[in-house]
């Protein structure tokens, strides 16, 4: 669903440790606004923080700002991609853009720290800017706190870039922390607050976490002390990359733990741990950071040996933060916080920020743990298990603002088996799903929260999709999943490619059907922004929902465009936009059985418009209308004749369809989903290919329609190609001798073919030339009987 693959992204050491740690201090009065204190009145939307026992057990408590004292702008509620509250917690932030303006919350607990969240708009390069807005206590003792916009704003499609020319901003939004010198009480106002718009025209404040953070830990008895032993720079002046490295090395030597005191390392390399533990004062105080400063290709991480070289085991990571410096998205580079192959290991109480992705675990590996940790700010996935990781587990994790999926797993070639992801909290993945696992044999997703997906994917995801997931290398979805306990707010949302909605929890047999076991029970399902269910690109058997409650649904309860089985026992929908809750054009190609207690979500006959209805949000019961891809129809279609033709329209649409090859995720179930927007590219430099539909019984054909995507960046081009027709999938005989047909934007994108009458059950499209790519590509292969 991500286009070509995902994105991983942008811009130098470390303005990001600007925004870490600084201690309240002395600074010059500002003068208070002489406004009246007022509050943002945002529209009442569920907090992923608030379901009690699920997703992550977090040691801050959390405040949003359109619901704090406020003299500055409320923006939202907004889902649509592109618009600055879209990517905003809840869908709502409130604007300061004059001296003066603040946003003011009392704490609610005792805090000696705070992170926030916030956006500066681009400069016009495209660089970012940085400025500073100023944290005041009660008032008084202002501290200006470095903020910047360096580390967010991409542009274009996938991977993206910084210019902002270009098309589709996103990406807006960072956090900065800061640690208060002293406990403050509960009832404390806290401000955040406006002194000059010299630097940046505007702040846009979403939140802020306060926390009550615990003194340094001291180190271990008998530990290595990278600095008191090894002489690293905990000021962050020198390139301590060596040092900590040569440190590591002797723990591991030594049979010691490795100690990282309080300080910011300028690591600008991997640090290659093994059969060691590396152990901070806490991820508040231990901080390492940096980029090579000629090879951008190098940067702070610390990772595993890779498998190829042995891999690395009995490795535990403690207590310290990683913040990166990251700025753009270069899928090529390992500029994670941490990768590698790590067996018989653990991730404990780490901050990961500003790297590419949070952890790429490279396997084969076994039995790895992320725990109580923090994933923030990523251009790429928050964690990806990829290429052969077992048992392994990502658990009572915070997960927030990744540039593509926020947990993952793909079994890229290499069987992923019996991995779990466990009471986390996911929200705001600016691309792609919230949590996902492409291919895998035995997953667990369970009592997990997923919020705020912003466009190209769902909160969860089940899928046969990417390279290397199939069944003939074991890496395709098997045995059971199970998904339970899970609670999903305001998730699922359009995907520009397609077009249309992406339901909140889908399912994609892209590389080929998904037959296994897939339960999905006790899970709440709550404002969805369009789906609440969705099935597409190849069929899905095996689904199984027990005690599912959807409450909201932008627009329907059920999507169904690919074939599959389900069963559906005490599930209950409530608050769905359309009138009839499914929609369904692939008939009983997707099969649904009923057990008892199910209400709100059936329809018989569904809904199949041809047309994507806007989606209305609810926002927690309050009714806020998007704007869909396409327009409603003015008036609803109208009941199906009770007896249809015997071939009505298109006769491939949604029908079994085999290909030569393809190109990525451009699977030939593209050329049969009914949307011209998402197409089939074959193989790339290997003509002849083709693509062939099984219509399922013999039909005498007499015209054919090739598409491709309408949109004018598909520059006018030739195809050569022939078409040919089988009884049996063997035998296939002439229908029409190849030619050139002309595909061109302005009158359609599209070819029409006229055949001879000829009946035929399997049809073949072969294609030997293409003048506007080295490959076949459609989006539609349209056959008509008349």
């Amino acid at each position: 669903m991500t286009p070509p693959r995902r994105p991983l992204l942008r811009r130098s050491v470390s303005a990001s440790l600007s925004l870490a740690l600084a201690a309240f201090g002395t600074a010059a009065a500002v003068v208070l606004s002489s406004a009246p204190t007022a509050q943002a009145a945002g529209v009442p939307a569920p907090s992923p923080l608030a379901v009690p026992g699920r997703g992550a057990t977090v040691p801050f408590k959390e405040q949003e700002a359109e619901y704090a004292a406020t003299n500055g702008t409320l923006i939202g509620p907004n889902r649509l991609y592109g618009a600055l509250p879209s990517e905003a917690s809840g869908r709502q932030a409130v604007t300061l853009d004059a001296v003066g303006e603040y946003v003011e919350f009392t704490l609610a607990a005792p805090a000696n720290a705070m992170s926030f969240r916030y956006s500066l708009p681009d400069n016009a390069a495209g660089s970012g800017r940085d400025a500073s807005i100023d944290v005041r206590v009660n008032g008084a003792s202002p501290k200006a706190v470095p903020v910047t916009s360096k580390y967010g704003w991409y542009y274009g499609g996938y991977p993206f870039n910084n210019n902002p020319g270009d098309t589709n901003p996103h990406h807006f939004y960072d956090e900065a922390r800061t640690m208060f010198g002293s406990t403050l009480a509960a009832g404390t106002k806290v401000r955040l607050q406006v002194s000059s718009t010299s630097a940046s025209p505007s702040f846009t404040i979403d939140l802020a976490d306060f926390e009550q953070v615990a003194a340094p830990t001291a180190k271990p008895s008998g530990a290595l002390d990278v600095v008191s032993d090894f002489g690293a720079d905990p000021t962050g002046g020198a390139d301590s990359t060596a040092k900590i490295q040569a440190a590591v090395d002797a723990g591991k030597a030594q049979g010691k733990e490795v100690y990282i005191p309080q300080g910011t390392f300028q690591v600008r390399d991997h640090i290659v741990v093994d059969k060691v533990t590396l152990r901070g004062a806490g991820p508040w105080y231990s901080v390492l950071t940096g980029r090579d400063p000629s090879n951008r290709s190098k940067a702070v991480g610390v990772y595993g040996k890779y498998a190829a070289q042995g891999g690395s085991s009995n490795v535990t990571l403690k207590d310290f933060a990683i913040i990166g410096d990251i700025r753009e998205r270069e899928d090529n580079d390992q500029v994670n916080a941490i990768g590698g192959a790590l067996s018989n290991s653990t991730v404990d109480n780490v901050w990961m920020q500003h790297t590419k992705c949070g952890a790429w675990m490279d396997g084969p590996m076994d039995n790895f743990t992320i725990k109580n940790s923090r994933i923030l700010d990523q251009t790429a996935d928050g964690v990806n298990f990829h290429y052969g990781v077992t048992n392994s587990t990502v658990t009572n994790t915070f997960v927030r603002n990744t540039g593509d999926d926020g947990l993952a797993m793909w079994a890229e070639n290499i069987p992923n088996v019996k991995n779990k992801f466990t009471f986390n909290t996911v929200i705001l993945p600016i691309l792609a799903n919230n949590i996902v696992t492409y291919g895998g044999k035995d997953i667990t997703i369970s009592d997990n929260v997923m919020s705020d997906t912003i466009s190209n994917g769902g909160g969860l995801h089940i899928a046969n999709r990417y390279p290397g997931v199939n069944s003939g290398q074991g890496t395709a979805v098997s045995g059971t999943t199970t998904a339970a306990r899970n609670t999903l707010i305001r998730t699922g949302n359009n995907d520009y490619n397609w077009q249309f909605g992406v339901g909140a929890i889908w399912f994609s047999g892209l590389n080929e059907p998904i037959n296994a076991t897939v339960n999905i029970s006790d899970t709440e399902i709550l404002d969805s922004s369009y789906a609440a269910i969705h099935v597409i690109e190849g069929a899905t058997n095996g689904l199984h929902f027990n005690n599912i409650k959807i409450d909201g649904a932008g627009t329907y309860a059920l999507q169904i465009q690919a074939p599959g089985t389900a069963t559906f026992t005490n599930v209950v929908a409530t608050h769905i936009a359309q009138a009839n809750p499914i929609h369904n054009c692939v008939g009983s190609g997707f099969q649904i059985t009923r057990g008892a207690g199910n209400s709100g979500w059936y329809a018989d006959p569904p809904a199949c418009t041809g047309t994507w209805p806007t989606p209305v949000w609810t926002n927690g019961g309050v009714p806020q209308g998007g704007t869909g891809p396409t327009d409603p129809p003015t008036d609803p279609p109208t009941d199906p004749p009770t007896d249809p033709p015997a071939d009505p329209g298109n006769l491939a649409q949604g029908r079994p369809v085999t290909e030569s090859g393809h190109a990525d995720v451009y699977g030939a179930s593209n050329a049969v989903d009914g949307n011209a927007n998402t197409y089939w590219e074959s193989t790339n430099h290997a003509f002849p290919q083709t693509i062939t539909v099984d219509l399922g019984a013999a039909k005498a054909l007499k015209r054919l329609v090739l598409k491709l995507p309408p949109a004018a960046a598909w520059a006018t081009r030739t195809q050569t190609l022939s078409v040919s027709g089988s009884t049996d999938n063997n035998t296939f005989n002439s229908l029409k001798a190849s030619a050139g047909y002309t595909f061109d934007p302005s009158s359609g994108n599209k070819a029409t073919i006229t055949l001879p009458g000829t009946s035929a059950r399997y049809l073949r499209v072969t294609v030997t030339g293409n003048t506007g790519w080295p490959a076949a590509q459609l989006s539609e292969l349209e056959a008509y009987t008349s």
